[in-house]
């Protein structure tokens, strides 16, 4: 059998991508649902503090900006740790302490959630939500989870998706706000789940590159939460979209002989939070923000990690960590040197200063704020990479479609050329974000011409526009 990968080098370069660009790229949009999703989350923790017990020290897994971790920093007083394999979604969460006037802030850790930098039995809570979905082998991340928590210590995930028996699995579709009129109208009649493979929304972020499994029933879960842990409480949210969700939930919650929502969460899905606990008795577990690196471990090596002013270093080996704008990035030091290279002629991501010596004609200027800043182009643009690596080398473009690109009632349609030869084109039918790669020849330099049609503009502006553009990239 051959072993499944838990999550590839690909798909964290994804993951690194999309937290960084979705995290507060519209900001007042992201501020909202974050206070939201605090609101709900901090509702649970607070009717469950009993069987939780001590908050300190806190790990969340999947952080994202760290708004979770902030509020359990400030409405609860604890003490721990926001981890997010993307350092800059960690650090664009600095908005949130100034908008919501907070004063105390989670040490902040660029880390995986299969290699957690963090000391066997060392913590007392961990917590993630909406995250394990993005693991194809959800045991590795059970294990080192368990590696970390002290005995007696909660496990706390959330917001995870279920599989639905009743559906037809034909396709994926967008959030609502990109879905087609006709497809929105069934959403909001409760029937689009019927025909859809997964979750709505999974098509945005697997066509980001991010692998989504969504393959586990409510059984499955039960299953893995029992086998490593002991469970406290599963708590289900079950879809009531419309009469025709509405009509099977009400149906299986009466036909229940508890009338809980268990059933109707196996016919409809849902999301499911786990409170669980490892096994052991609790042991006192002090822990002094000003000294976190005592519970810390290196990534590489797996031994202790000592901290001389800003920088981590570890007892051992040679692995170094310094506090870069108010985030540790503890990945293994090749997963460090890939996801987060620095300023390299194969790179032009318009977030980092010098990306402009890369492009060469056909851009317009530099938009849009933190992760999520952008140039629009005309009908053509072109810019000029260098190979910096041996080896195979992939081109990937990211960029985004304005829904007024497809006024014409047209699709977009994007062609790029390396060197003068056509490497491949794309046809966008909806907008949104979108990330093109193909294979590149060998060459030491790669000019690239990137067009797309059709061309619109937006009144009173004057400019001749057709996509946006983030990232060029060789990979």
């Amino acid at each position: 059998m051959v072993p499944v990968e838990a999550q590839s080098l690909d798909v964290k370069r994804a993951e690194v991508e999309f937290h960084g660009f979705a995290s507060l790229g519209e900001p007042e949009n992201a501020i909202a649902v974050y206070a939201e999703e605090n609101r709900r989350r901090g509702a649970l923790i607070r009717t469950r503090r009993e069987v939780i017990g001590p908050l300190s020290p806190f790990l969340e897994i999947g952080a994202n900006a760290g708004h979770t971790s902030y509020m359990m920093a400030n409405e609860f007083g604890a003490e721990g740790f926001a981890l997010d394999i993307s350092a800059d979604a960690l650090r664009y969460g600095t908005v949130l302490m100034d908008r919501w006037r907070l004063a105390r802030a989670p040490i902040r850790v660029a880390g995986d959630a299969l290699n957690l930098p963090f000391r066997d039995g060392s913590l007392r809570l961990v917590m993630t939500y909406q995250t394990l979905s993005q693991f194809m082998d959800l045991e590795g991340v059970f294990l080192e989870v368990k590696r970390v928590l002290a005995p007696g210590g909660v496990f706390l995930f959330g917001e995870e998706p279920l599989l639905r028996l009743l559906s037809l699995r034909l396709y994926r579709v967008p959030y609502y706000n990109l879905m087609k009129p006709w497809e929105r109208k069934l959403f909001d009649w409760g029937l689009l789940g019927y025909l859809v493979k997964d979750v709505i929304g999974a098509y945005q972020e697997e066509s980001f590159g991010i692998r989504q499994n969504h393959s586990m029933y409510l059984t499955d879960w039960r299953r893995l939460v029992e086998k490593h842990f002991e469970p406290r409480e599963y708590q289900v949210i079950v879809p009531d979209r419309g009469w025709g969700e509405r009509i099977v939930k009400n149906l299986a919650i009466r036909m229940d002989p508890y009338r809980s929502e268990w059933h109707a969460a196996r016919l409809l899905g849902g999301t499911l939070t786990v409170l669980c606990r490892k096994p052991g008795e609790p042991l006192p577990a002090p822990f002094s923000a000003g000294a976190f690196e005592r519970v810390l471990r290196c990534p590489d090596c797996g031994a202790g990690m000592s901290r001389s002013g800003d920088t981590l270093a570890c007892t051992a080996c040679e692995y170094q960590a310094a506090n870069e704008g108010g985030v540790y990035n503890l990945l293994r030091s090749a997963d460090r040197a890939e996801l987060y290279p620095g300023e390299r002629e194969d790179i032009m991501d318009v977030c980092q200063p010098g990306h402009e010596s890369r492009l060469i004609d056909g851009w317009y200027a530099l938009e849009g704020v933190f992760g999520s800043k952008f140039r629009w182009i005309g009908p053509r643009a072109t810019a000029r990479l260098k190979r910096v690596r041996p080896g195979a080398q992939r081109l990937r473009i990211r960029g985004s479609a304005h829904e007024l690109a497809f006024a014409q009632r047209k699709p977009v349609r994007i062609s790029v050329s390396v060197n003068g030869r056509r490497t491949g084109t794309m046809e966008l039918k909806r907008p949104g974000v979108f990330v093109f790669e193909a294979g590149v020849p060998e060459a030491a330099e790669y000019f690239i011409e990137i067009s797309a049609t059709p061309a619109w503009k937006a009144p009173p502006d004057d400019r001749v526009l057709t996509v946006s553009l983030s990232v060029l990239r060789l990979v």
